[in-house]
């Protein structure tokens, strides 16, 4: 086996450091006096066998729902005699194994190599634990040398929806919607340091002192933001926004009861018959999950570029274009803006642009790209409301340095965004989408709207999860009919404009 070291080869070189004591005390045999010459043998230690949650912290209320994600939540809270343990054989593995050859391996084959290595360090050194306590210690040296460390048993798990590390001793998830900590901690701020490095070094961005802040993403294409010191006082700050392995429909969103089945048809309708579309919403609220819901609904023919800070977006149609900004080198030169991005997009004969978030100058060329010929481009924005949404964007492009005067600009906006699509987290952590609501035009110097469905909260059961519905506003003819009969949709939408009707007069009765 390559890049292991024969025991007179150890002990050929530079003394080894003195065997760690075991996290947990062998109980087989009394343990021999200490020599005079001998290090004192660390505290002993409940070590790898400590519980998931401390005893003094005891079990963290979840919410109302309920439930304890902290009991779910894989737990790496060790004493300090296993980080010494592990750092003595970490140390010996780097010592003893070959990483050049290492890194020719695929993942399966390096772990079998590093644990064949490490099984032989132990046996080397005389460290005595369990076997249970040598799988959990094998375990985090391969996450440590091939992943991402302690994140590793987070990342697997696919009911988690944030992780949040504030400095190497505080890890927070959000599970169902609702914020838990976790006793996972790192070894040292360093160890996390290294961790948000490898993470975005994968997409070939940095993030160090010279350039403390960064947006990253993952394979599976969970969104990365990293801060480090000196700008994160406490240590490294990382924020990772994961998406399920199975991708969402709206099929699924009825089902959890995010909308109806008739306001499911009517952003079906939307997405299919090319009507630009802006989704709203709060941080957390599932934005970019409801456009991947809509981008479903694309057809199959039809040539789309979507433009991010950090691709997230997962489109499913044959025919895509992803493009993602640059930040600048350390020279400060070389960035690409998001409005570059949307300004290239158009030569690049486009029949949809989507934006994963407009946050800047670009939403003046998203306008003009949703006004000159690429129908149903599609982007999201932070906004509380459909009305807030559209303030935004003339902040926006007001901001960008343009001196056009306000009506210009509203003009704009009336006669490029057609549907707000609202979603909001409530303080239950459920996620509903609020409005569907369209741009009729201007009255005066007032952008006139009209909501198709809104939801209202109408009460609170007795495990505090908020009880509320959709309710449809009775519009018989939205202003994008003509639209949808362009494309064969108008029997669906009166469908389902209808049967929304009936459905609030069966209520109201």
């Amino acid at each position: 086996m390559f890049g292991k070291r024969s025991t007179s080869d150890t002990h050929a070189g530079a003394a080894p450091p003195p065997p760690a004591a075991a996290p947990r005390p062998s109980t087989a045999a009394p343990a021999p006096a200490p020599k005079a010459d001998r290090a004192p043998a660390p505290l002993p230690s409940s070590g790898l066998g400590a519980p998931l949650i401390s005893p003094s912290t005891g079990p963290v209320n979840a919410g109302p729902r309920g439930t304890n994600p902290m009991i779910q939540a894989t737990d790496t809270r060790r004493s300090e005699s296993y980080y010494e343990t592990k750092g003595t054989i970490f140390g010996a593995l780097i010592e003893a194994i070959d990483l050049a050859q290492l890194a020719r391996l695929d993942a399966d084959a390096a772990r079998e190599e590093i644990r064949d290595i490490v099984n032989e360090i132990i046996a080397i050194k005389n460290i005595v634990m369990s076997i249970s306590e040598q799988e959990e210690l094998l375990d985090d040296i391969c996450n440590d040398v091939l992943g991402y460390g302690p994140l590793e048993p987070l990342l697997a798990r696919d009911d988690i929806a944030d992780i949040m590390v504030n400095g190497s001793g505080t890890v927070y998830i959000e599970v169902a919607g609702k914020i838990a900590k976790t006793g996972i901690r790192f070894r040292d701020n360093q160890q996390l340091l290294n961790i948000c490095q490898r993470i975005v070094s994968q997409i070939g961005r940095r993030v160090d002192e010279s350039s403390p802040i960064c947006d990253a993403r993952l394979p599976d294409g969970s969104r990365v933001n990293a801060i480090v010191p000196p700008l994160a006082i406490d240590g490294p700050a990382l924020t990772i926004r994961k998406f399920k392995k199975d991708k969402l429909t709206l099929d699924q969103l009825v089902k959890f009861g995010t909308i109806t089945p008739q306001g499911a048809d009517i952003l079906q309708i939307v997405g299919r018959s090319r009507v630009n579309t802006i989704v709203s919403g709060g941080t957390g609220s599932g934005k970019t999950t409801l456009l991947n819901c809509l981008t479903r609904y694309i057809d199959d023919d039809e040539r789309i570029i979507t433009c991010e800070d950090a691709a997230e977006l997962q489109l499913q149609q044959p025919h895509v274009v992803r493009l993602e900004t640059r930040p600048p080198n350390l020279e400060g030169e070389g960035q690409i803006t998001m409005r570059d991005l949307v300004k290239n997009c158009l030569r690049m004969r486009p029949e949809r642009i989507i934006v994963g978030e407009v946050r800047g100058p670009e939403a003046f060329d998203l306008l003009q790209a949703m006004n000159t010929g690429h129908d149903g481009s599609m982007g999201t924005l932070h906004a509380n409301s459909p009305r807030e949404a559209l303030s935004r964007m003339e902040s926006m492009i007001t901001m960008g340095g343009y001196s056009l005067p306000s009506r210009t600009i509203r003009e704009m906006i009336c006669s490029s965004v057609d549907v707000v699509v609202q979603a909001a987290r409530l303080r239950d952590g459920s996620r509903r989408i609020t409005h569907i609501t369209e741009v009729l035009g201007m009255e005066g110097e007032v952008i006139i709207t009209q909501d198709l469905f809104v939801y209202e909260i109408v009460g609170e059961d007795a495990n505090g999860n908020l009880i509320g519905r959709h309710r449809s506003t009775g519009i018989g003819r939205p202003r994008f009919w003509d639209r949808a009969r362009y494309y064969g949709e108008h029997n669906r939408l009166a469908a389902a404009l209808d049967s929304a009707e009936n459905a609030e007069n069966a209520i109201s009765a």
